[in-house]
């Protein structure tokens, strides 16, 4: 019934628990989730997790925020997500929230990483999973720079835990891209994003965890995991006046049609 578009399985705050965390799921009608990779250390694990499982996918990607990795190429993520049930490239993007002490000037490295990302996008047909804090204009820039204007070529993709502002939401959508929402939408100082989650298109929805992280209120601050995204669906089903079947119903297709998996 419920997808998880967006969780980090191999986190050590999960890795340990998966028999723990399917049969949660389950108890919760949450029957698939895209397990996502944030290093090119990680991603044996991670897709080695969505072929263990029937009903779990991967990604391969470098988030922007990881340093101290190996920088990927654009032949490491091409011939990675050519492996088995792998049906995304990211999380990738840009995010200028914690420059400590630099420039965004000195963040070129990043975009230029962001930049390998979405080449291997358009060279395998896969979507990105865009990551994007404090670097809005940057990262609208860069996809439409690379010709991310929803056009032939274009790989579209999803903006995950979106945080952004309705006029970023707008270009995302104008881009061609779906937008996810979190947990974050139970927080109670989200009531702008609430606002932004209330219009977006229903065709052009996800809902995620991020797992292990940003677990909905009355859970805010605890381990999250793929069994509580039925919490999101239920705050945008109230935001939208629409029963909670129709919005898994929706995310559901979403998530099959962005992502080509039934």
């Amino acid at each position: 019934m419920f997808v998880d578009s967006h969780c980090h399985l191999t986190f050590p705050e999960l890795a340990g628990r998966m028999p723990e965390i399917r049969a949660a799921m389950a108890q919760a009608r949450v029957d698939r989730a895209l397990c996502i990779c944030t290093t090119l250390e990680e991603f044996d694990a991670v897709q080695a997790l969505a072929v263990g499982y029937d009903n779990f996918w991967a990604s391969v990607g470098v988030h922007p925020d990881n340093e101290g990795v190996t920088e990927p190429s654009l032949d490491d993520l091409v011939t990675r997500a050519a492996r088995s049930k792998v049906v995304a490239i990211g999380e990738t993007g840009l995010d200028y929230y914690r420059l400590d002490g630099r420039s965004v000037a000195d963040m070129a490295w990043q975009r230029e990483r962001f930049r390998v990302h979405i080449r291997a996008a358009q060279a395998t047909r896969k979507p990105l999973v865009i990551h994007t804090r404090s670097a809005s204009e940057d990262t609208l820039a860069m996809l439409r720079e690379e010709g991310e204007t929803g056009g032939s070529g274009s790989a579209g993709g999803v903006f995950h835990c979106f945080t952004e502002t309705a006029e970023v939401a707008r270009a995302a959508l104008d881009l061609g891209f779906y937008i996810s929402f979190s947990g974050i939408l139970t927080f109670r100082n989200a009531q702008d994003l609430r606002d932004v989650a209330a219009w977006v298109p229903l065709d052009r929805l996800l809902i995620e965890t991020d797992s292990p992280y940003l677990a909905h209120v009355p859970y805010r601050g605890k381990t999250n995991n793929p069994s509580y995204v039925p919490f999101v669906a239920k705050q945008l089903a109230e935001l939208r006046g629409l029963p909670v079947e129709r919005v898994a119903e929706a995310t559901s297709a979403n998530f099959e049609r962005l992502f080509g998996v039934g």
